[in-house]
């Protein structure tokens, strides 16, 4: 069994049409890491993604019902080293929306974790990480757009206050990289490094 940890439901719907086997289920994480303690983007959204995994690993673990793999994934945007999670409120996603618009073109980093138990002692976990990163470029958009946007509701739940997959595509000039990690799920990456990762534990 494969359990996906705190992905949102577009990063569900990719796993699912690989026929891959998931459950879902909540990390208890409170995600309050100090963005100031980490040099750059890439290191947050990693030890996100790994606290998060490793806390559902560990329940699972204690309740003696360990799955094969435990996938944990976080994405924020970032321009100048400047990390943009969800906006709080309809404010601050007009401010984070005009200043990324503004800067022209804005990196998006997800960090994916996945977390593997030993076979000989399932109380022993094993933590790949890794992260994608995607440059986008936004159009040049008016206050009365960026205000529009805000106002369908798709930017509260969407790191940087857009969502490409949605109606925040048309905010989006070009993509250079991964257009799922955009999303928030980089899919050819996850396979490639889920085949590393057991290639090196001697599953295949």
């Amino acid at each position: 069994m494969c359990v996906c940890v705190c992905i949102s439901d577009i990063c569900i719907d990719l796993l699912y049409c690989q026929d891959f086997p998931y459950e879902v289920i909540v990390s208890n994480f409170e995600e309050d890491l100090d963005k100031a303690a980490f040099h750059k983007p890439a290191h947050y959204c990693v030890e996100s993604a790994s606290r998060k995994a490793l806390d559902v690993a560990r329940t699972l673990t204690d309740d003696e019902r360990m799955p094969d793999l435990v996938i944990g994934a976080d994405t924020v945007v970032a321009m100048d080293d400047q990390i943009y999670e969800k906006p709080g409120s309809r404010t601050e996603a007009i401010d984070m929306l005009t200043k990324l618009v503004a800067g022209k073109s804005h990196t998006v980093y997800t960090g994916v974790a996945l977390v593997t138990h030993k076979p000989e002692f399932r109380h022993v976990l094993n933590v790949h990480s890794f992260s994608e990163r995607t440059r986008v470029f936004m159009a040049d958009l008016s206050p009365a757009v960026i205000a529009a946007y805000v106002d369908t509701g798709e930017s509260m739940d969407k790191a940087g206050g857009y969502g490409i997959q949605g109606k925040g595509g048309s905010l989006i000039k070009a993509v250079e990289g991964d257009y799922f990690n955009v999303m928030g799920f980089p899919l050819h990456r996850f396979c490639t490094e889920l085949i590393k990762l057991y290639t090196d534990l001697g599953v295949f």
